[in-house]
């Protein structure tokens, strides 16, 4: 009972791990399916942990927090679409390039406002996203504490980013929205062809990208710690990127991509208690499975044939 409990909770923790990059990877679906590389979501998820913890701490409710950080991922998305759909930029270097510029701002302006030291003040209950204990969570034998530890105990954007899979798999594959989007991501000139705009397209999916990878940060300030550090997104934006190339661009794959890594990251933590390996080395497992996984599937199918193919609009047509 003893080895089931602490497997139990790994899964748990892998649960919980596994939320920030689930959202980002979805928000980087949306992007992609619609032919636009999203190598931003790192910077995004930082500017929406600083705008939502920041917030959060101001107003004292969660949820203008929350809201906070989808306003901020949305404006950073509307900026990446601005430089690579209305003016055909480069979509890696300005994904880049907001990375780079939030790493530095961010941290500055946390500084200017709350001094101290780039961080935001501690964050109270009603300002974070708590654990919901569901009912009949308190029994005993192996099916109740399954339910206690792997259903009970999550809090709402757990909840939420493992709903956002079917509704993301319904939006995309089962509405007339979805299918003009993956048209959009597949030939961009066949649907303008058809009568459909191809730059507002893909504005809206920039737009429901920017609200998830801002929710993914607020995960990271508001529930999985108590207010804002600097670098606090550690990776975890390129770790959603490699997701769902792994995933093949799919909710449900890459939901399943998301779990691994985040298996990888509980099984390192756990790791470092019984200090078996070099710190070092049981620190980078997370990284080190994914470059392999990478390596191994990265070369496959499922990327949109226009993905990173900035549209220009044929004279005449």
């Amino acid at each position: 009972m003893e080895t089931a409990t602490q497997i139990l909770l790994l899964i748990a923790a892998a649960i919980r791990l596994a939320t920030p990059l689930l959202l980002a990877a979805l928000a980087g679906i949306y992007a992609e399916r619609s032919g636009v590389i999203d190598l931003s979501l790192e910077g995004k998820m930082l500017a929406g942990a600083f705008a939502g913890a920041a917030l959060a701490s101001v107003s004292g409710n969660v949820w203008v927090g929350a809201l906070a950080a989808m306003a901020t991922g949305i404006l950073l998305s509307l900026l990446h679409g601005f430089a690579t759909v209305t003016h055909r930029g480069n979509q890696v270097v300005a994904g880049m390039a907001i990375n780079i510029a939030m790493a530095g701002l961010i941290p500055t302006v946390a500084q200017a406002i709350f001094a101290l030291g780039g961080q935001t003040p501690q964050l109270g209950p009603a300002q974070r996203f708590l654990g919901l204990v569901l009912p009949f969570a308190d029994g005993d034998g192996l099916v109740a504490q399954t339910y206690a530890r792997l259903l009970s105990g999550h809090n709402a954007l757990t909840w939420l980013a493992f709903l956002a899979v079917p509704a993301t798999g319904w939006l995309l594959y089962r509405t007339g929205w979805g299918l003009r989007l993956r048209a959009v991501g597949e030939n961009p000139y066949a649907v303008d062809t058809a009568g459909l705009p191809v730059a507002r397209l893909r504005y809206q999916a920039l737009v429901v990208n920017g609200a998830l990878a801002g929710l993914a940060g607020a995960y990271l300030s508001m529930a999985a710690n108590a207010g804002f550090s600097r670098d606090m997104t550690a990776g975890k934006g390129y770790l959603a990127i490699a997701a769902l190339i792994f995933g093949r661009w799919a909710p449900v794959p890459t939901m399943l991509a998301c779990l691994l890594f985040a298996f990888a990251d509980a099984v390192q933590a756990q790791l470092q208690t019984v200090r078996i390996l070099p710190s070092q080395f049981v620190g980078a497992l997370p990284y080190i499975l994914t470059v392999l996984v990478l390596a191994l599937v990265g070369k496959g199918g499922g990327m949109p044939k226009a993905l990173g193919i900035p549209y220009i609009k044929e004279r005449g047509v």
